[in-house]
């Protein structure tokens, strides 16, 4: 066991050589420095920051306001500067509401930083170069846990290293009692997350899609409508989702899910000529789990299809982990039936080819058969790592 913590303490030396022998990024030419600031060197100057409790308050309404809408504990620095204390998701309305909240916001201490440090070296059109490209870029501060921060204690500021790492180097701020800042460097795990605050620099991942809490759809009882061969349609929803395991490291954030369905909606065919009158739909919407969040079920409300009918045999069903890379496609089928004849409609449920497929297949009307013959319901089944309820009303 010593010889292990030896081993992260030589690790951690080491990386903090390193990245004190680095030269300075604001020294590089623009192509060379790579837009100027990379990950690590975002958290070395945010930990350099003379931090106060109004600012860990900031960040913290803002990681509380983006995972409120749906998505992960995260504050995009294009916010940071833009409208602080706003998170994703966040209408204008509420972002200028809390712009003025804040005294001395975050942005007015990264523009001092650039002053002091290179005003002898850059004009105010350089230093405003600088926090340009910290606005522009993808980066965000993640606060994994954040529902656990006590209101008082500074975080550990570290940087997502890659590779699925799950540990780092970070830099502890705190006050001593002087009151003076200070800051010291540390090994972060998940471990530490859990415990106290930490400040993970991240890129963003997730602001360009809706999660479902921005949709407001609210399943209701679907009473009798026109004929299907029991003379009911069904509206089938998912009521919670249950993640068994993590898919990332825990420096890159929550797990971000989308579940893909594909069928013929309101099928319920009477003549030949009616099936020329049918085509499928896709429904997609993203889960965003958090990783407090593990083995535990999350409540919502997602309408899969308005008018499930008796007639529609089975439906194409995917779940994935998002992960990126280049668009391609499941060809799959949704089937219904006909004058005792089934009838395939062919679909391409797109998703990309880094994306980690939790499950794909078809859910067949004999899988909710039980709850069809109690006149609806709920079912939860597990689907690779997850476990899905759906009702049926």
């Amino acid at each position: 066991m010593k010889a292990k913590y030896l081993f992260y303490g030589l690790l951690c030396a080491l990386a903090l050589s390193a990245c004190d022998g680095q030269k300075d990024p604001l020294d590089l030419p623009e192509e060379e420095g790579g837009g100027l600031f990379t990950l690590s060197d975002v958290a070395k100057i945010l930990s350099d920051l003379p931090l106060e409790h109004e600012h860990l308050t900031e960040v913290y309404d803002a990681v509380g306001a983006s995972s409120g809408h749906g998505y992960d504990e995260e504050y995009r620095l294009c916010d940071l500067f833009a409208a602080p204390g706003s998170g994703v998701g966040d209408d204008a309305g509420t972002k200028a509401t809390k712009a003025g909240k804040y005294q001395t916001p975050l942005r007015d201490l990264f523009a001092d930083y650039f002053a002091r440090k290179y005003g002898t070296k850059a004009g105010a059109g350089d230093v405003q170069r600088y926090l340009d490209a910290l606005s522009d870029s993808d980066m965000q501060i993640y606060w994994p846990y954040s529902e656990e921060w006590d209101g008082k204690g500074f975080p550990i500021v570290t940087f997502d290293p890659g590779f699925g790492a799950e540990s780092n180097y970070g830099y502890e701020v705190r006050i001593d009692k002087s009151g003076a800042h200070v800051v010291d460097s540390v090994l972060v795990t998940e471990q530490v997350a859990m415990e106290r605050p930490v400040w993970v620099i991240n890129r963003n991942d997730d602001a360009a899609f809706t999660p479902l809490e921005l949709f407001e759809q609210t399943p209701t009882k679907a009473g009798s409508k026109d004929k299907g061969d029991d003379g009911k349609e069904y509206l089938l929803s998912v009521l919670s989702f249950k993640m068994l395991r993590h898919y990332d490291s825990w420096f890159g954030g929550a797990s971000e899910f989308f579940i893909k369905s594909g069928a013929v909606d309101g099928f319920k065919a009477t003549k030949d000529e009616d099936l020329k009158n049918y085509s499928p739909s896709l429904t997609d919407f993203m889960v965003v789990v958090r990783r407090s969040q593990l083995g535990k079920k999350v409540p919502f409300n997602a309408i899969l299809l308005t008018n499930f009918t008796d007639q529609m045999e089975k439906i194409a069903f995917m779940v994935i982990e998002d992960d990126g890379g280049t668009v391609t496609s499941w060809k799959c089928s949704a089937v219904v039936k006909y004058n005792s004849k089934q009838y395939g409609f062919e679909l391409e449920i797109p998703y990309k080819d880094k994306d980690d497929i939790v499950w794909r297949g078809q859910l067949t009307r004999n899988y909710f058969k039980e709850v069809f013959d109690q006149g609806g319901g709920n079912l939860t089944g597990r689907f690779g790592d997850v476990e899905i309820t759906f009702g049926l009303n």
